[in-house]
Parts: C-alpha cells; structure tokens; sequence
C-alpha cells in the first residue's frame, strides 16, 4: 500500500459533487465494540457509486450519500478486533454485506438489512466509509470468512451485484429444467448468468446491444450464447405453449429490455426484474394474464444467501473475478469511474498492494 498510508491518515475516495471523483486524506479507524478493522484487498465500482460520483444523489432522505468514504463491493483482511467480535478472526479474508442496520429489527434478523428502517442502519459507502481506501472499519455482523478458492475480488463482488442475481433467481426457481434468457450484459447481467449456470440451469442464452458487451461475453464459459435482440423471439400465447424461456431476468433496466424478457416467456414462465430505474408498458392480457407468467421484482439479498451465493459459486469452481474487465489502482480512481461510466465496460475494481 506504498502511497496511500502515512502514518495514521490513508487515502480515501469521496465524490463532492460537480461529477467528481476525490482522492483525499482520511484517519485510519480503530474498531470499537463489535467492530473490526479490514485492510482493503479489493473494492468494485458498482452502479449505485456512479450514482453518487456523475449523479449527486442528495436529496434520497435518510439513504443519502453524505460525502464519506465511496466503495459498497469490498473485502478485506481482518488487521484488528473490537471487543466481543468471536465470527471472525484476524487475518481472515472477510465477504463484507453492504448494509449495516440496527440488528434489533425483524427485518435485520433475517438478514435482510437493506431493508431496516432504522435511523441507525448505514450503507458502506453511502452513509458511512466504504471500501475506496487502504482500510475500512466494519460491523462484525456483516462480516464473513470468504470460502476457500475465493480471491479477494471474488469476494468483494458478492456484497452486492452477485447477491444480487442470486436473490433473483431464488425468487424464479431456477433449476436444471430451465432454459434462462438474461437480457443485459453489464455486471449484473453477467453475474446472473454465472449464479444460473452454478443453479443448473440447462442453457444460458445472454442478449445485449453493445457489441463489446457481446464480445466480452462471448469468452466466458458460463454464458451459453450470446445474442443481438433481434435475435431473441417474442412468443405470443398459442406460440408460448410449445416454445420460449422457462425463466428469463432482465438486468439491463431499459424498458425495451424488460418487455424482451417476458415476451421471450414461454407458458407458465418466469421473470426477475434485477435492473435498476425507468419504467416499462406490458400488454396485461396478452403478456401476462394469456401466458400465465409471473414477474418477480427484487433488490439485493440477505446476509445468509450472500454467503449461500458464494459458497454455491465456489463449490462449483465459478470465479465472481471473471466478469472483471478492468483493475485499477485506487490512485486511478478517476480514470477508474470514468471507465465504468462508459457505455459498453464491464466492471471495474480497484484492487490494493497488500
């Protein structure tokens, strides 16, 4: 981490405003109760961080981002302990849940802290420090040892674009019957293909618009066929009871992507919507009602199925590092947020000299 320590202050990434990107002095924390203390080995760029970078996202309440450290996909080594932390030890490389909440509520007690409506629960990288920075000070509770095989930007990436996809096709049953379409080929839409093909699915058939999504996607071995949307039929009722997709997620967020995904339905199919924003207008009848799909929307996961998710994925020797396009140094940072801006980029990741 030679340059971005000194002493007891490290370099940090903030986002002030005016589509900036920040490289500035922070104090290096101590862990109090409950807390631990990571050195930072990876941290992603996700698209929510671009949000706050080249979008201001000041004016969401109490999910505001409040000027702290960015980075919501991190993981890290466990460097020091806060009194009463048992779940984990020094030296662990540790997958990290991106939301802190209050850990009384019912919602926190099924692990599903994106969702506290506590006054108390805090975003990594939103309203407290994320991962752009050599250390990261962590609640234990969102803490876990990575599984064995993991690299460290395998684990960062589970904390929210995998979980992610995995909460997804959980909701649609993804299994070795199904033939799966998903629609979007950015980070999420290759995250998802990888979750299906560690469910089983039966074939993997990827659609995207840009042409460098579709060639990056044409090397990965866990995408089946990758597609132009042309290519993808849309099945109208009579049509649908002899062909098309059992399941189908859309994860480009567009509502041209979103209409692709349940008309390619066949009877009985199922679809998650995964991506972000926008809107989209669906003929009920004929969409929905005639075909008798079900639509699944769903944001994140929980802390149990994250760890569900990577254990999965390492079981069956699939690496959340391979829909990484491109790894930066964090004094790169903006060179790095440029580049996940940009139409047609995979993802992006900031990995550290530890």
């Amino acid at each position: 981490m030679d340059g971005l320590v000194d002493g007891t202050s490290m370099l940090g990434v903030t986002f002030p405003g005016d589509s900036t990107v920040e490289l500035g002095w922070h104090e290096i924390p101590v862990p109090g109760p409950g807390e631990v203390l990571l050195r930072t080995a990876a941290s992603g760029i996700c698209g929510s961080d671009l949000s706050n970078a080249y979008r201001e996202r000041r004016d969401r309440g109490p999910r505001t981002y409040t000027g702290c450290i960015g980075g919501h996909e991190f993981a890290g080594t466990v460097t020091d302990l806060g009194p009463g932390v048992r779940a984990v030890a020094e030296g662990d490389l540790v997958l990290v849940y991106h939301v802190a909440g209050c850990g009384q509520c019912d919602i926190c007690r099924e692990g599903y802290m994106i969702h506290c409506g506590s006054p108390r629960r805090r975003a990594y990288g939103n309203q407290r420090d994320g991962g752009h920075a050599p250390f990261v000070l962590a609640d234990a509770s969102t803490c876990m040892p990575a599984p064995t095989g993991f690299s460290a930007v395998d684990a960062a990436l589970m904390g929210c674009g995998f979980g992610t996809a995995y909460e997804g096709l959980r909701r649609v049953d993804v299994s070795g019957a199904d033939d799966v379409l998903v629609v979007g080929l950015g980070p999420l839409g290759l995250a998802t293909a990888m979750v299906a093909r560690a469910l089983g699915a039966r074939r993997v058939v990827g659609v995207e618009v840009e042409e460098s999504r579709r060639r990056w996607a044409k090397g990965l071995p866990f995408v089946d066929e990758v597609v132009e949307p042309g290519e993808v039929a849309t099945r109208d009722q009579e049509e649908a009871m002899e062909a098309g997709f059992q399941v189908a997620v859309d994860a480009s967020g567009s509502a041209a992507g979103r209409q692709l995904a349940i008309r390619a339905l066949r009877a009985w199919g199922r679809c998650a919507l995964l991506g972000e924003g926008g809107e989209v207008t669906l003929d009920v009848s004929a969409d929905l009602l005639h075909k008798e799909v079900t639509v699944s929307g769903s944001w994140v996961t929980s802390v149990g199925n994250m760890a569900r998710c990577a254990r999965l994925l390492a079981e069956h020797d699939l690496h959340p590092e391979a829909v990484v396009e491109h790894v930066l140094p964090l004094t790169d940072a903006d060179r790095a947020y440029a580049l996940a801006a940009g139409r047609g980029t995979g993802k992006v990741c900031f990995v550290f000299d530890t």
